[in-house]
């Protein structure tokens, strides 16, 4: 998957009634997949699903190429309050951080680097599934929108599609590209899993 070859990515969610692990599709504008993002889970935390609320629970999710060699991974421990979550290249090597804001309408996360600089910040709206990314100036750099899939698949499924468009002529490096992209399944798992 390169991060250089487009600003704008659709992920797709694989549809389960009842999912224990979470399966993302990563294709490009015109529908081809470039990448795949898999939950690991242990058979303890997929128990725990049953008893907790999931957004409280740890998780690993790891963006793979075609080939299935890992790009980035996401990972965060136990979380009462707010979430910190942690991103990491293919090497191990820390990219950086998301910090969720304990009191924000609509979700809100504070983006770092791995010098502990911060890079940009997402907020959610009040009543739905899209959500802006800002610089430090204020200027937006990117969004994530709900990409409506069809009543049925909303209804019977927790499957969700979004679209997720970085502004790449604001954005020159592209560590931060690849941490930017990492916060669309953050939202997922973090503020809108069920």
């Amino acid at each position: 998957m390169s991060f250089e070859s487009t600003d704008t990515f659709l992920v797709r969610e694989h549809v389960g009634l009842l999912k224990l692990k979470n399966t993302y599709d990563i294709l490009s504008p015109d529908g081809i997949q470039i990448a795949q993002a898999k939950e690991n889970t242990s058979t303890l935390i997929m128990m725990l699903k049953f008893v907790f609320e999931p957004r409280m629970l740890p998780f690993q999710v790891e963006i793979l190429n075609p080939d299935n060699s890992v790009l980035l991974s996401i990972s965060r421990g136990f979380t009462f309050l707010r979430s910190k979550v942690f991103i990491k290249d293919s090497t191990g090597k820390d990219l950086g951080y998301f910090k969720q804001r304990l009191l924000s309408i609509g979700g809100a996360f504070d983006i770092f680097d791995d010098k502990d600089q911060q890079i940009a910040t997402l907020k959610g709206e009040w009543k739905g599934w899209n959500f802006t990314f800002t610089d430090n100036a204020g200027v937006e750099i990117g969004q994530i929108t709900k990409k409506w899939t069809g009543l049925a698949k909303e209804f019977f499924t927790t499957a969700d599609n979004y679209v997720v468009h970085i502004e790449r002529t604001k954005i020159t490096d592209v560590r931060h590209v690849q941490i930017l992209f990492c916060a669309a399944v953050c939202i997922d798992m973090v503020l809108k899993e069920r």
